[in-house]
C-alpha cells in the first residue's frame, strides 16, 4: 500500500527486470505461476561489459517459454515475446565521479526503474518485477530499497525478498534456470568499493540533476532500445 489504497497483487500486468543473473528469472517464473502478465526488460551495460548478461537472459526467457507443464503453459500465455534491451552504460558511467561513486548502486536501480516506467506506461502496467531480496547486496537494504521504489509510480513487486540466496539457488536449479544464469556478475562493473547501504534522497536528487536529471536520462536511455524477439 503505497499511496493510501490496498491493491490486489494476486494477478495483474507488470514490467520485469531481468538481468540472466540468479534471482530475476526464479522471481518471472514464480509471478507466471500467480497468473500476472510480464513484459521482460533487459538494462545492457555494453560495451563495459561484454554481451554475456543479455545472452543470460535472452537464453532464460525462452527457456521459460520451451518448458512442459504449468510453467511452461503460464509462460506461452503471459510472457511477452518480446525483449526489450536498453542501452544504460554511457548514463551509469556518469555516476562514477568522486562526487556520486558511493551512491552508483542506489543511481543504478533507479535509473533501471525509470526506464521500466516508460515501457510500463506502454503496456499499462501498474507493477515492476524484480528479483531483489533482502540485504544480498548493499543495494537491497531497507533504505536503500526505499530509496530506489520512490522514482517510479509503478508498485514494486519482489517475490524473492524474504529469500536467501541458498534458498533462491534451489529454486533456480529445480527450474532448470540455474545453470544457464551462473558466471561472474557484471552489474558491479563500474561500481564502488564501499558502497552506501543508506540512502539520502535530497542528495540522490542532486546528484542526479546534475548529470542532467534522471528523467532525462532514463528517456534518452530508452530512445536506443531494441527489440529481441524470444
Amino acid at each position: 500500500m503505497r499511496d493510501g489504497r490496498c491493491h490486489n497483487t494476486m494477478s495483474g500486468t507488470c514490467v520485469a527486470l531481468v538481468s540472466g543473473g540468479i534471482d530475476s528469472p526464479v522471481a518471472v517464473a514464480r509471478m507466471l505461476m500467480n497468473g500476472w502478465k510480464i513484459f521482460p526488460l533487459h538494462a545492457s551495460q555494453e560495451p563495459v561489459t561484454g554481451p554475456a548478461a543479455e545472452e543470460k537472459t535472452i537464453a532464460l526467457l525462452r527457456h521459460l517459454l520451451e518448458m512442459e507443464g504449468p510453467l511452461g503453459d503460464a509462460a506461452r500465455k503471459n510472457l511477452s515475446r518480446e525483449l526489450i534491451v536498453v542501452p544504460v552504460a554511457e548514463k551509469l558511467a556518469l555516476f562514477t565521479e568522486k562526487w556520486n561513486h558511493t551512491e552508483y548502486f542506489i543511481h543504478m536501480k533507479r535509473l533501471f526503474n525509470s526506464i521500466a516506467t516508460i515501457r510500463g506506461e506502454q503496456v499499462d502496467a501498474t507493477h515492476v518485477l524484480t528479483g531483489e531480496n533482502l540485504g544480498q547486496v548493499s543495494s537491497q537494504t531497507l533504505g536503500n530499497l526505499g530509496g530506489v521504489e520512490i522514482v517510479t509510480p509503478l508498485l514494486p513487486l519482489r517475490p524473492l525478498l524474504a529469500f536467501d540466496k541458498v534458498t533462491i539457488m534451489t529454486m533456480a536449479r529445480k527450474l532448470g534456470t540455474l545453470k544457464i544464469s551462473e558466471g561472474p556478475e557484471v552489474c558491479d562493473a563500474l561500481g564502488p568499493n564501499k558502497p552506501t547501504t543508506v540512502a539520502n534522497k535530497e542528495w540522490l536528487e542532486r546528484s542526479e540533476d546534475r548529470v542532467g536529471g534522471l528523467q532525462a536520462l532514463a528517456s534518452s536511455c530508452f530512445t536506443q532500445l531494441r527489440i529481441v524477439n524470444l
